[in-house]
């Protein structure tokens, strides 16, 4: 197998796991013995909020075959004692001869000191495999480290023409049972939900994981409400929050929160992506018409002025679920040519 291969091994692992350790980073390891180097390779993960490392793991699996094998790694291993003891050294007890990284870590606690420390050890390092797919994965975490705010994505779902909800209020369902539940694949993976209190009021929403047994792990995002949400209302427990959305960002990272789904409604959605917090925007369309301007829309506020001010992005996915489509949108950040299909696919 190729390095390129190997990675997407540990990537996978990775992917496994994201819901049971956040806001730990999500990452995947692989040990590919010297005597097998074609062999199915020893896969490990990161276990948990409080376990081991995905570097640890594998080795722990692979026992005395770690000695003289490569290690692949999705993310940087750690030299510094945290949680865990620092994963480098146990790198460079067991043995390892070569490293693989896909991306440095960003942590201030790591930032290039573990690959120095492996490489200072005699060590073989190479980093950069599989960079591209891999901080895809990474994003939520790699923000987070950058900014100290959680990755913002703002998800919203309409009529082709735009229109959330009937003249009379009535909204349920617009677009179809694939999409829902897609859409709580995303709310899975989020480590809150927001929405604003009017939303609250209006539709005593729960803001819960609903998915196939098993597949969500009992993983409940922290469910966020903009303002005051009225006393036995379904979000109950919740955080209240108000003022300034900068802030509100800035006590959710320090809390942890590595992703952030802003769910609604159409005046919180227009508050953040006025404020240019949005990172990215998720739209679930419908092939259904609402036919007329009297329901309301996506966003409840003042529009672009001027068509000089019309915000664009770029489209990084489109697919279809069901009979409906979903599109990622994020804001531009040069060419638009070629970015539909690198994030991946719903």
């Amino acid at each position: 197998m190729t390095d390129e291969e190997r990675m997407r091994q540990a990537f996978d692992a990775a992917a496994g796991v994201r819901r049971r350790v956040a806001p730990r980073p999500w990452v995947g390891a692989v040990v590919v013995p010297a005597d097998d180097p074609d062999g199915p390779g020893i896969v490990g993960a990161t276990d948990g909020r409080e376990g081991p490392h995905a570097e640890i793991v594998a080795l722990r699996a692979a026992g005395s075959a770690a000695k003289g094998a490569t290690l692949f790694c999705t993310l940087e291993p750690c030299s510094h004692h945290g949680r865990t003891p620092p994963c480098a050294d146990a790198v460079i007890a067991a043995g390892i001869s070569r490293v693989v990284v896909a991306i440095e870590d960003p942590d201030p606690h790591v930032s290039g000191r573990g690959l120095a420390r492996l490489a200072d050890a005699g060590i073989e390092v190479q980093v950069g495999v599989g960079e591209a797919f891999v901080r895809e994965q990474l994003r939520p975490y790699l923000h987070h480290r950058r900014t100290g705010r959680p990755f913002v994505i703002l998800k919203l779902a309409a009529t082709i023409d735009g229109r959330t909800a009937a003249p009379d209020g009535s909204s349920q369902w617009i677009t179809g049972p694939t999409a829902r539940e897609d859409a709580h694949r995303l709310r899975a993976d989020s480590d809150a939900v927001l929405v604003g209190a009017g939303t609250v009021r209006a539709d005593d929403p729960s803001l819960t994981v609903r998915l196939p047994a098993g597949e969500a792990d009992g993983v409940e995002p922290l469910r966020v409400v903009l303002g005051r949400a009225p006393a036995g209302a379904k979000v109950h427990p919740a955080l209240e929050l108000g003022g300034d959305l900068d802030a509100v960002l800035a006590e959710l990272g320090a809390r942890g929160v590595l992703q952030l789904l802003v769910e609604g409604g159409a005046q919180v959605a227009h508050q953040f992506h006025t404020a240019g917090l949005v990172d990215r925007y998720v739209f679930y369309l419908a092939p259904a018409l609402m036919g007329g301007d009297d329901a309301p829309g996506l966003f409840s506020g003042p529009a672009a002025a001027s068509i000089e001010y019309l915000w664009r992005g770029d489209i990084v996915n489109l697919c279809r679920l069901g009979d409906d489509l979903r599109i990622d949108l994020e804001p531009r950040r040069g060419s638009a040519e070629g970015t539909i299909g690198q994030v991946g696919g719903c």
